[in-house]
């Protein structure tokens, strides 16, 4: 198994690419911010710019697992249990916790990307993907996070930004 060096999530696209020593290794479908792109505390938006992993937290967990305060609840995701709690924004499976890299842009401050606790994190099957729905995290279906988690390490780097991939990469998966 390869590690990836670099992720560039694309909000145009609603997709992360995935790279290893500069070629495309991984093309999967995102829900990034229903707000859009935007740095600031409280705005629900993703935020641009630079940023590495920071945490990867969900080691071993099931496929489906909750997670709240980045701590697993001993739940896994049910229709039953969406039911019960209506309306929750469900973080499972895996969270990859993100930091931003450009001071008073993405770092410190009301900017703050780890702050802010943004993820790529797990969604439940039933939430599109490849339309923004999310409240400023990166959703993944969790089987694309279970493929994804053991392949990024910790610090790698991370770039969101409003631009599409460029048709080179978009086309030519490795």
């Amino acid at each position: 198994m390869y590690l990836l060096d670099f992720l560039h999530i694309s909000i145009a696209d609603q997709r992360l690419y995935g790279f290893a020593d500069g070629q495309l290794r991984l093309r999967l479908s995102v829900s990034t911010a229903l707000n859009g792109p935007g740095e600031r505390s409280g705005s629900n938006c993703t935020p641009r710019g630079r940023h590495q992993v920071r945490a990867k937290i969900g080691e071993g967990l099931p496929e489906g697992a909750v997670l709240r305060g980045r701590r697993w609840t001993g739940e896994v995701w049910s229709a039953a249990l969406a039911e019960q709690f209506p309306g929750r924004d469900w973080i499972l499976t895996r969270i990859l916790w993100l930091s931003g890299c450009e001071p008073g842009i993405n770092r410190l401050g009301a900017v703050d990307t780890f702050r802010r606790y943004i993820y790529l994190h797990g969604t439940p099957d039933t939430e599109p993907m490849g339309v923004p729905l999310s409240h400023g995290c990166v959703r993944l279906r969790n089987s694309d996070l279970l493929d994804l988690f053991p392949r990024v390490p910790p610090h790698c780097a991370v770039l969101i930004d409003e631009a599409a991939c460029p048709e080179w990469a978009a086309a030519d998966l490795v």
